[in-house]
Protein backbone atom coordinates (compact mmCIF):
# COMPACT_ATOMS: atom_id res chain seq x y z
CA UNK A 1 0.00 0.00 0.00
CA UNK A 2 1.28 3.45 -0.89
CA UNK A 3 2.41 5.53 2.15
CA UNK A 4 -0.04 8.18 3.28
CA UNK A 5 2.65 10.84 3.12
CA UNK A 6 2.92 10.33 -0.64
CA UNK A 7 -0.79 10.12 -1.38
CA UNK A 8 -1.22 13.72 -0.33
CA UNK A 9 1.61 14.98 -2.52
CA UNK A 10 -0.53 16.44 -5.26
CA UNK A 11 1.79 19.34 -5.98
CA UNK A 12 5.20 17.96 -6.85
CA UNK A 13 8.30 20.16 -6.54
CA UNK A 14 10.23 21.13 -9.63
CA UNK A 15 13.06 18.75 -8.79
CA UNK A 16 10.62 15.83 -8.65
CA UNK A 17 9.25 16.75 -12.07
CA UNK A 18 12.78 16.85 -13.44
CA UNK A 19 13.44 13.41 -12.01
CA UNK A 20 10.20 12.17 -13.57
CA UNK A 21 11.15 13.56 -16.97
CA UNK A 22 14.59 11.96 -16.77
CA UNK A 23 13.07 8.65 -15.66
CA UNK A 24 10.53 8.67 -18.49
CA UNK A 25 13.19 9.57 -21.05
CA UNK A 26 15.37 6.68 -19.87
CA UNK A 27 12.45 4.24 -19.99
CA UNK A 28 11.42 5.30 -23.50
CA UNK A 29 15.02 5.04 -24.73
CA UNK A 30 15.37 1.54 -23.28
CA UNK A 31 12.01 0.40 -24.58
CA UNK A 32 12.55 1.93 -27.98
CA UNK A 33 15.99 0.40 -28.28
CA UNK A 34 14.73 -3.03 -27.33
CA UNK A 35 12.98 -3.62 -30.64
CA UNK A 36 11.60 -7.15 -30.62
CA UNK A 37 12.26 -7.43 -26.90
CA UNK A 38 8.77 -6.00 -26.41
CA UNK A 39 7.28 -9.28 -27.58
CA UNK A 40 9.54 -11.59 -25.54
CA UNK A 41 11.57 -12.16 -28.68
CA UNK A 42 14.79 -14.10 -28.61
CA UNK A 43 17.72 -12.47 -30.41
CA UNK A 44 18.19 -13.65 -33.99
CA UNK A 45 21.42 -15.49 -33.16
CA UNK A 46 19.79 -17.25 -30.23
CA UNK A 47 16.73 -18.01 -32.36
CA UNK A 48 18.86 -19.78 -34.96
CA UNK A 49 20.72 -21.66 -32.24
CA UNK A 50 17.46 -22.88 -30.66
CA UNK A 51 16.17 -24.10 -34.01
CA UNK A 52 19.37 -25.96 -34.94
CA UNK A 53 20.38 -27.80 -31.77
CA UNK A 54 18.92 -31.07 -30.50
CA UNK A 55 19.51 -33.25 -27.50
CA UNK A 56 20.21 -32.13 -23.94
CA UNK A 57 22.05 -28.77 -23.73
CA UNK A 58 21.61 -27.69 -20.12
CA UNK A 59 24.25 -24.95 -19.87
CA UNK A 60 23.20 -23.34 -23.15
CA UNK A 61 19.55 -23.21 -22.16
CA UNK A 62 20.37 -21.89 -18.70
CA UNK A 63 22.31 -19.07 -20.34
CA UNK A 64 19.46 -18.31 -22.75
CA UNK A 65 16.96 -18.23 -19.87
CA UNK A 66 19.08 -15.88 -17.78
CA UNK A 67 19.73 -13.64 -20.76
CA UNK A 68 16.01 -13.42 -21.52
CA UNK A 69 15.09 -12.35 -18.01
CA UNK A 70 17.88 -9.79 -17.62
CA UNK A 71 17.00 -8.15 -20.95
CA UNK A 72 13.20 -8.47 -20.50
CA UNK A 73 12.16 -4.87 -19.82
CA UNK A 74 8.55 -5.77 -19.08
CA UNK A 75 9.63 -8.34 -16.47
CA UNK A 76 11.99 -5.85 -14.84
CA UNK A 77 9.36 -3.08 -14.76
CA UNK A 78 6.86 -5.42 -13.11
CA UNK A 79 9.43 -6.61 -10.57
CA UNK A 80 10.29 -2.99 -9.82
CA UNK A 81 6.64 -2.26 -9.16
CA UNK A 82 6.22 -5.34 -6.98
CA UNK A 83 9.13 -4.56 -4.64
CA UNK A 84 8.83 -0.76 -4.75
CA UNK A 85 7.40 -0.47 -1.23
CA UNK A 86 8.60 -3.78 0.19
CA UNK A 87 11.30 -3.23 2.79
CA UNK A 88 11.63 -6.62 4.52
CA UNK A 89 13.43 -9.43 2.75
CA UNK A 90 10.82 -12.01 3.80
CA UNK A 91 8.10 -9.97 2.11
CA UNK A 92 10.20 -9.57 -1.03
CA UNK A 93 10.87 -13.33 -1.05
CA UNK A 94 7.14 -14.12 -0.82
CA UNK A 95 6.14 -11.87 -3.72
CA UNK A 96 9.07 -12.83 -5.95
CA UNK A 97 8.39 -16.52 -5.25
CA UNK A 98 4.73 -16.09 -6.24
CA UNK A 99 5.80 -14.40 -9.47
CA UNK A 100 8.35 -17.16 -10.14
CA UNK A 101 5.79 -19.93 -9.50
CA UNK A 102 3.34 -18.36 -11.94
CA UNK A 103 6.00 -17.60 -14.54
CA UNK A 104 7.55 -21.07 -14.36
CA UNK A 105 4.25 -22.96 -14.43
CA UNK A 106 2.86 -21.49 -17.63
CA UNK A 107 6.21 -21.35 -19.39
CA UNK A 108 6.90 -25.05 -18.83
CA UNK A 109 3.36 -26.31 -19.39
CA UNK A 110 2.76 -23.97 -22.32
CA UNK A 111 5.75 -25.27 -24.26
CA UNK A 112 5.33 -28.92 -23.24
CA UNK A 113 1.64 -29.05 -24.22
CA UNK A 114 2.09 -26.64 -27.15
CA UNK A 115 -0.30 -24.03 -25.75
CA UNK A 116 0.38 -20.84 -27.64
CA UNK A 117 -1.24 -17.41 -27.30
CA UNK A 118 -0.84 -14.57 -29.76
CA UNK A 119 2.41 -12.86 -28.72
CA UNK A 120 1.05 -9.35 -29.24
CA UNK A 121 -2.03 -9.95 -27.10
CA UNK A 122 -0.21 -11.70 -24.26
CA UNK A 123 2.45 -8.99 -24.17
CA UNK A 124 -0.26 -6.32 -24.11
CA UNK A 125 -1.59 -8.04 -20.98
CA UNK A 126 1.93 -8.01 -19.55
CA UNK A 127 2.03 -4.27 -20.20
CA UNK A 128 -1.25 -4.02 -18.28
CA UNK A 129 0.44 -5.80 -15.37
CA UNK A 130 2.94 -2.93 -15.17
CA UNK A 131 0.08 -0.39 -15.24
CA UNK A 132 -1.83 -2.35 -12.58
CA UNK A 133 1.12 -2.41 -10.19
CA UNK A 134 1.96 1.27 -10.68
CA UNK A 135 -1.66 2.21 -9.91
CA UNK A 136 -1.57 -0.08 -6.87
CA UNK A 137 1.58 1.65 -5.63
CA UNK A 138 -0.03 5.09 -5.76
CA UNK A 139 -3.13 3.89 -3.89
CA UNK A 140 -5.48 4.35 -6.84
CA UNK A 141 -7.71 1.35 -6.12
CA UNK A 142 -8.52 2.43 -2.60
CA UNK A 143 -9.44 5.91 -3.80
CA UNK A 144 -11.38 4.77 -6.88
CA UNK A 145 -12.91 1.48 -5.73
CA UNK A 146 -12.84 1.82 -1.98
CA UNK A 147 -10.91 -1.42 -1.38
CA UNK A 148 -7.45 -2.90 -1.84
CA UNK A 149 -7.15 -5.88 -4.26
CA UNK A 150 -5.19 -8.86 -2.99
CA UNK A 151 -1.64 -8.05 -4.11
CA UNK A 152 -0.36 -11.60 -3.63
CA UNK A 153 -3.06 -13.08 -5.88
CA UNK A 154 -2.44 -10.38 -8.48
CA UNK A 155 1.31 -11.09 -8.49
CA UNK A 156 0.69 -14.82 -9.01
CA UNK A 157 -1.89 -14.26 -11.77
CA UNK A 158 0.27 -11.81 -13.67
CA UNK A 159 3.18 -14.22 -13.25
CA UNK A 160 1.09 -16.77 -15.16
CA UNK A 161 0.66 -14.30 -18.01
CA UNK A 162 4.38 -13.48 -18.06
CA UNK A 163 5.11 -17.20 -18.43
CA UNK A 164 2.66 -17.57 -21.31
CA UNK A 165 4.40 -14.66 -23.03
CA UNK A 166 7.65 -16.61 -23.08
CA UNK A 167 6.14 -20.00 -23.90
CA UNK A 168 4.28 -18.56 -26.89
CA UNK A 169 7.51 -17.20 -28.32
CA UNK A 170 9.45 -20.44 -27.73
CA UNK A 171 6.73 -22.44 -29.50
CA UNK A 172 7.13 -20.22 -32.56
CA UNK A 173 10.79 -21.28 -32.77
CA UNK A 174 9.86 -24.97 -33.01
CA UNK A 175 12.30 -26.22 -30.37
CA UNK A 176 13.47 -29.81 -30.88
CA UNK A 177 11.49 -32.44 -28.91
CA UNK A 178 14.76 -34.32 -28.33
CA UNK A 179 15.78 -33.33 -24.79
CA UNK A 180 12.81 -30.96 -24.50
CA UNK A 181 12.01 -31.49 -20.81
CA UNK A 182 15.55 -31.14 -19.38
CA UNK A 183 16.25 -28.21 -21.71
CA UNK A 184 13.06 -26.44 -20.59
CA UNK A 185 13.93 -27.06 -16.95
CA UNK A 186 17.42 -25.67 -17.55
CA UNK A 187 15.93 -22.67 -19.34
CA UNK A 188 13.62 -22.04 -16.40
CA UNK A 189 16.51 -22.29 -13.94
CA UNK A 190 18.30 -19.72 -16.06
CA UNK A 191 15.22 -17.47 -15.98
CA UNK A 192 15.20 -17.62 -12.18
CA UNK A 193 18.93 -16.88 -12.04
CA UNK A 194 18.38 -13.90 -14.32
CA UNK A 195 15.48 -12.79 -12.13
CA UNK A 196 17.68 -12.90 -9.03
CA UNK A 197 20.37 -10.89 -10.81
CA UNK A 198 17.86 -8.27 -11.97
CA UNK A 199 16.24 -8.18 -8.53
CA UNK A 200 19.63 -7.74 -6.83
CA UNK A 201 20.43 -4.75 -9.03
CA UNK A 202 17.00 -3.23 -8.37
CA UNK A 203 17.33 -3.70 -4.60
CA UNK A 204 20.78 -2.11 -4.55
CA UNK A 205 19.54 0.96 -6.41
CA UNK A 206 16.34 1.13 -4.34
CA UNK A 207 18.36 0.77 -1.13
CA UNK A 208 20.42 3.86 -1.93
CA UNK A 209 17.36 5.79 -3.14
CA UNK A 210 15.28 4.98 -0.06
CA UNK A 211 17.98 6.46 2.17
CA UNK A 212 17.63 9.86 0.49
CA UNK A 213 15.29 12.49 1.93
CA UNK A 214 13.48 12.89 -1.39
CA UNK A 215 12.38 9.26 -1.82
CA UNK A 216 8.77 9.72 -0.69
CA UNK A 217 8.40 12.88 -2.77
CA UNK A 218 9.74 11.26 -5.92
CA UNK A 219 8.13 7.83 -5.45
CA UNK A 220 4.74 9.04 -6.70
CA UNK A 221 6.31 10.50 -9.83
CA UNK A 222 8.38 7.38 -10.48
CA UNK A 223 5.27 5.19 -10.37
CA UNK A 224 3.41 7.53 -12.72
CA UNK A 225 6.38 7.25 -15.09
CA UNK A 226 6.31 3.47 -14.76
CA UNK A 227 2.58 3.51 -15.55
CA UNK A 228 3.27 5.58 -18.68
CA UNK A 229 5.85 3.00 -19.76
CA UNK A 230 3.21 0.30 -19.26
CA UNK A 231 0.77 2.20 -21.49
CA UNK A 232 3.53 2.49 -24.08
CA UNK A 233 4.04 -1.28 -23.99
CA UNK A 234 0.31 -1.92 -24.38
CA UNK A 235 0.01 0.55 -27.25
CA UNK A 236 3.01 -0.94 -29.03
CA UNK A 237 1.66 -4.48 -28.77
CA UNK A 238 -1.91 -3.65 -29.80
CA UNK A 239 -0.61 -1.66 -32.77
CA UNK A 240 1.48 -4.66 -33.81
CA UNK A 241 -1.52 -6.96 -33.39
CA UNK A 242 -3.82 -4.93 -35.65
CA UNK A 243 -1.12 -4.25 -38.24
CA UNK A 244 0.04 -7.88 -38.31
Amino acid sequence: MFPSQVRGALGLPMMARRHALAFLTLLFMLLGASGEAFAHAVAEGDKGYIQEIYGVNLISFMYLGAKHMVTGYDHILFLLGVIFFLYRMQHIAIYVSLFAIGHSTTMLLGVYFNIGINSYLIDAIIGLSVIYKALDNIGAYQRWLGFQPNTKVATLVFGLFHGFGLSSKIIEYDISPDGLVPNLLAFNIGVEIGQLLALSAILIVMGFWRRTTGFLRHAYTANVAMMCAGFMLVGYQLTGYFIA
